[in-house]
């Protein structure tokens, strides 16, 4: 669900550097993660058409599959398919589902703003849809979640992150869903209190280490001036008078 199609959106990153605003944008996502019970933000994305045929692709992620990584991801499971038990297999499973620790949810609505949420991969997609009625602005529509490409629309909400391949992050999309004929109501989609956490992310700011001790300056040796071992010291002639 990471691999998108059409424009490429690129995520508007901002840097708190004054310490007054990074406090206050702390205060904010804090009491944003108490009032809606996990850590949310909000960002906007800006469309480019990179080419005629391009894919959309999310800049801070880094993440892109390509014909290599499928090629061998199937060599990988033929082998363990054939030189592998089930006991085995399941063992790996396990063992890869318990490094994932969190699922990182990006939910883009039609204004070109994206929410994300962070989740435990054993939470269901029921969750993200009881998250989205609290934070949009009109929780009375009825609406539902798609992935592209292709576009499918998200219909078993039984399904924790893990199992969907949600985990350990993905992009999903909003929808209303309203019958032919009625127009979709113009953003914002997010509510006034969601919008007011645009652009705040603190970029963490690295502080030198009192415990390493600073690098002494480096000293330039100049080398020293001898003579040429062949080179005959000078004598005054006894008959040179000055």
């Amino acid at each position: 669900m990471l691999s998108e199609s059409l424009p490429a959106l690129k995520r508007r990153r901002f840097s708190i550097a004054d310490p007054m605003d990074a406090t206050f944008a702390t205060e904010k996502l804090a009491a944003a993660k108490q009032n809606y019970g996990r850590e949310i933000c909000v960002f906007e994305t800006t469309i480019s058409q990179t080419s005629n045929n391009a894919s959309e692709r999310e800049e801070p992620d880094e993440l892109e599959f390509t014909t290599e990584d499928y090629y061998r991801i199937l060599a990988t499971k033929k082998e363990d398919k054939y030189l592998k038990t089930k006991k085995i297999r399941d063992a790996e499973a396990a063992a890869s589902r318990s490094r994932i620790t969190k699922a990182v949810i990006r939910v883009r609505f039609p204004d070109n703003h994206t929410l994300e949420a962070t989740f435990h991969p054993s939470e269901t997609l029921q969750n993200l849809m009881d998250l989205l009625v609290k934070v949009v602005a009109r929780p009375d529509l009825p609406s539902y979640l798609y992935a592209t490409p292709p576009k499918k629309q998200i219909k078993d909400l039984s399904q924790d992150f893990y199992s969907a391949g949600f985990a350990p992050g993905a992009i999903v999309y909003f929808s209303y869903d309203l019958p032919k004929g009625v127009d979709t109501p113009p953003g914002p989609f997010l509510s006034e209190d969601v919008m007011s956490l645009k652009g705040l992310e603190l970029t963490p700011v690295q502080k030198p280490d009192p415990d390493q001790p600073a690098s002494e300056p480096v000293v330039a040796a100049v080398p020293s001036l001898q003579k040429p071992a062949g080179e005959k010291k000078m004598v005054k002639p006894k008959w040179l008078k000055m």
